[in-house]
């Protein structure tokens, strides 16, 4: 099943981008090397002021490309990573209803991911922007979001952070999900395998 998204001039995504990429930052590296960082990705707007609206997708690309060129890929993956388990966790809170958690928990470990992944398709454009999702739930089980916009392949770091902490969350707390990155024709398809157990 797939999905792709927003059309038009500017394509955006929700704020958690860049929140908890800041928020991952500060807590690995401090406040002030996060700030050179977001500097150097010229978002000085955002120190002291983090976004509580939707953002241009532009912005969270800038924001990876200058965590990677600052701290290496090794490191930049980690946080990516991070940043996305915190996005997660913040619409584990705030964005999925309770009842619907709680439905999906009770379910056959299979049926509940394609229905979780299905209600996810439904609001793919807030993370996956000019970009596409989609997503098999059968006897191959996978997760794959497109990045249309240029950006780098450490990228799929942060969605495999999201996808990671939903899964063990709500289908199951064993769950694996292998993380793969191909650069192809200037968009980089990030592809996640999934294992349940």
């Amino acid at each position: 099943m797939s999905a792709s998204h927003q059309s038009g001039d500017i394509a955006r995504i929700g704020p958690n981008s860049i929140i908890q990429t800041f928020n991952a930052l500060s807590t690995r590296f401090g406040e002030e090397r996060t700030k050179a960082i977001f500097r150097s990705a010229g978002h000085e707007k955002y120190i002291g002021n983090l976004p509580s609206e939707m953002v241009n997708e532009a912005e969270f690309h800038a924001l990876v490309k200058a965590v990677l060129e600052e701290i290496g890929e090794k490191d930049a993956s980690e946080i990516l990573k991070d940043s996305g388990q915190r996005t997660a966790e913040y619409l584990l809170k705030n964005r999925i209803p309770g009842i619907f958690q709680s439905l999906v928990k009770l379910m056959p470990k299979k049926l509940g991911m394609k229905l979780l992944l299905f209600a996810i398709s439904k609001n793919a454009w807030t993370f996956a922007g000019s970009g596409a999702f989609s997503f098999e739930v059968g006897d191959t089980m996978y997760i794959r979001v497109r990045v249309s916009f240029p950006s780098k392949p450490v990228v799929a770091y942060f969605y495999g952070g999201t996808f990671y902490k939903l899964l063990r969350t709500l289908i199951d707390p064993a769950a694996h999900v292998a993380i793969e990155e191909h650069s192809e024709k200037g968009e980089i398809d990030c592809f996640y395998n999934v294992t349940l157990h």
